[in-house]
């Protein structure tokens, strides 16, 4: 037998399936001010670069759908004048191109 673990005997309401309770020690548990104070600059500093990363990853994901949009747009404006291309002169079309770029660059 060894010395440090005590000898336990039957429990005497036949539970023998739970654990032993240990002395009630309501101290046992606190942590000095410092201790708290240190703990908790460094949940906040955790919690701030989760937002960080939070806000990165939702910036680059509205780029990417902005990235999808423009692309989108481009292709029906190209589409457009291409099927202007057909109906008449392609000069035409490029001076209507000049006119419409004018017209956005003074209405944004």
């Amino acid at each position: 037998m060894s010395s440090s673990e005590p000898v336990k005997g039957m429990r005497k309401n036949g539970k023998n399936w739970h654990d032993n309770k240990k002395p009630f020690r309501p101290t046992s548990g606190m942590t000095s001010y410092a201790k708290r104070l240190e703990a908790r600059k460094h949940q906040e500093a955790v919690k701030e670069h989760e937002k960080e990363l939070r806000e990165e990853k939702e910036a680059e994901r509205k780029a990417h759908i902005q990235h999808i949009r423009d692309r989108r747009a481009a292709k029906e404006e190209k589409e457009r004048y291409e099927k202007m291309a057909q109906k008449m002169h392609h000069k035409r079309v490029e001076r209507l191109k000049r006119r419409e770029k004018r017209n956005k660059l003074l209405n944004s």
